[in-house]
């Protein structure tokens, strides 16, 4: 797939946050779509995990960004 220089750099500002584990959780019952293989979260590969919420749900990568922040903790 081909995405453009502007989606990466709004992935590249993207910061994980707490319980990947629960997130998903939180995730997969909000959007029934996503699934396990979807939401696997690799250190290193936010960058995919982010295309894969994001080629599911039909969002832009601002918007799917926000659908991870919306489960996240706040910043401390």
């Amino acid at each position: 797939m081909d995405y453009s220089n502007d989606q990466k750099n709004i992935a590249d500002d993207f910061e994980m946050r707490g319980n990947w584990n629960d997130q998903s959780k939180v995730l997969k019952s909000r959007y029934v779509l996503l699934t396990d293989e979807d939401l696997k979260f690799e250190e290193g590969k936010e960058y995919e995990l982010l295309l894969r919420i994001q080629t599911r749900l039909s969002k832009n990568m601002e918007d799917t960004i926000g659908v991870i922040k919306s489960v996240q903790p706040e910043k401390i």
